[in-house]
């Protein structure tokens, strides 16, 4: 084949058993009884004055949703605060309720966008998430960190071996606790080609999950980082010592998975990012790193890097697992192996 891998409580106290009642239940103050959290927002007055019916901002810990009448992105601020945290989160679709995601993931000291192959040199800090996977000392792939003992990368990393996990942010190395791939990766299709990593010790930065249901448009700009190989070919190829960055637009999957790009390669669990005439992509040794896009305020994790025809080649852009038909495992794996 000619497909070519981007790599080598138990609730026995009142403060228990008041956050689960919280979680699931909207408090009727001026009645003092609970209701269901269900019959919030749904245009009855189930309250005595109608107060779960009413615009409110004061949201306390466990509740799931509150009414969003002329909700605006200050009140998720002054919310995401009240909780304890510096970040706030987004208004969902809908339009019924308002979701918050309460999180400083996705912070970086790098503007988009400034301007692997065709690429530039670039600061760990401005992507303090990537990680270097390296086995006996030398990298082999790269990571993204999506929670504080959490790390999204390639399936097709792992050959037997359990690698070290090095990053700025850790003083040294973090060994790995558990490495969790996929179950329907194939390595001959590179389909769900995607791994989940349990570090031994915890780390506070890390890259935003998307929403589900992104929707990026075609030609949306987007950013991938590595210390892959700078050329496909030579006499001696080699990895960068200094990470690399390239801004890459999406293309989009109907076009990709055309007969002049990829065909029935493309899967529905794979994206494309790069230019048809090639020049800049992502290459050997960059594989399970981040392909990100920059929301409002915070870069968020759409791609692992996984394969393609070569580097760089015209037709043949790099290709990328797409993580938003990943969510519900990523989410599902990182609950059931001991939480976040």
């Amino acid at each position: 084949s000619n497909l070519q891998s981007k790599e080598t409580v138990p609730l026995n106290s009142r403060g228990g058993v008041w956050k689960l009642i919280k979680s699931k239940y909207f408090f009727c103050s001026s009645s003092v009884k609970f209701i269901p959290i269900e019959k919030a927002c749904n245009k009855q007055n189930d309250c005595s004055d109608g107060e779960d019916e009413k615009d409110f901002s004061n949201v306390s810990s466990g509740w799931s949703s509150v009414c969003s009448n002329e909700w605006t992105q200050q009140h998720t601020e002054t919310a995401c605060e009240q909780l304890g945290y510096t970040r706030s989160g987004s208004v969902c679709r809908s339009g019924s309720v308002v979701s918050l995601t309460c999180s400083d993931c996705g912070m970086s000291k790098r503007d988009p966008f400034p301007r692997i192959i065709g690429g530039n040199e670039t600061d760990i800090k401005d992507y303090p998430w990537q990680v270097s996977l390296q086995n006996n000392g030398q990298h082999t792939c790269g990571g993204s960190l999506v929670s504080p003992r959490w790390v999204v990368t390639a399936a097709h990393c792992f050959n037997g071996s359990v690698p070290v996990l090095c990053s700025d942010y850790f003083s040294g190395a973090s060994y790995v606790d558990k490495i969790l791939v996929n179950n329907d990766y194939r390595p001959e299709k590179q389909d769900y080609d995607i791994a989940l990593i349990r570090l031994s010790s915890p780390i506070t930065v890390r890259v935003c999950l998307p929403p589900k249901d992104l929707g990026l448009a075609n030609q949306s700009p987007l950013a991938v980082t590595g210390w892959g190989y700078r050329e496909e070919e030579g006499e001696k190829p080699f990895f960068s010592s200094t990470l690399q960055e390239a801004d890459v637009p999406l293309i989009d999957w109907t076009t990709c998975s055309s007969s002049s790009l990829y065909g029935s390669f493309l899967t529905r669990r794979m994206i494309c990012a790069g230019y048809t005439e090639g020049k800049v992509d992502a290459c050997k040794g960059d594989s399970g790193g981040p392909l990100v896009y920059f929301l409002p305020h915070k870069w968020t994790l759409v791609g692992v890097v996984s394969w393609g025809i070569g580097c760089a080649r015209a037709n043949k852009p790099g290709v990328y697992t797409n993580v938003d038909e990943m969510l519900n495992w990523i989410y599902t794996t990182i609950e059931v192996f001991f939480g976040y």
